[in-house]
């Protein structure tokens, strides 16, 4: 066996136990063993971008921002249930089709 880091505590099978693990392993079909020609036949760096976690990369991500709103708009948007952060910025996107921020009059 290799050099493990191990917890203190740890007990490692003997050899001989070593070897009924495998065994029985290799006997279970639903098993595939790390010495498996079918693992062998993928690199590691294939077998590692199979299955990236989280969310999907976009090509053009949000920015976070912390906003102050008047309740009046929250509650409006809130009261259309879930998705209302996402229907809030679809709102503003398209306001900005036809209007400039810069031309806003601010009371």
């Amino acid at each position: 066996m290799s050099k493990l880091k191990l917890r203190p505590g740890t007990i490692l099978p003997s050899d001989e136990e070593d070897a009924k693990i495998r065994k029985a392993a290799k006997s279970d079909p639903d098993t595939m063993l790390l010495e498996d020609e079918n693992i062998k036949l993928f690199p590691y760096s294939q077998l590692k971008t199979l299955r990236r976690k989280g969310r999907p990369v976009t090509d053009c991500p949000k920015v976070s921002v912390n906003i102050r709103y008047s309740p009046e708009v929250v509650d409006a948007f809130r009261a259309t249930g879930s998705g209302w952060q996402t229907r809030m910025n679809a709102a503003l996107k398209d306001w900005l089709k036809q209007h400039k921020p810069e031309d806003v009059k601010i009371p």
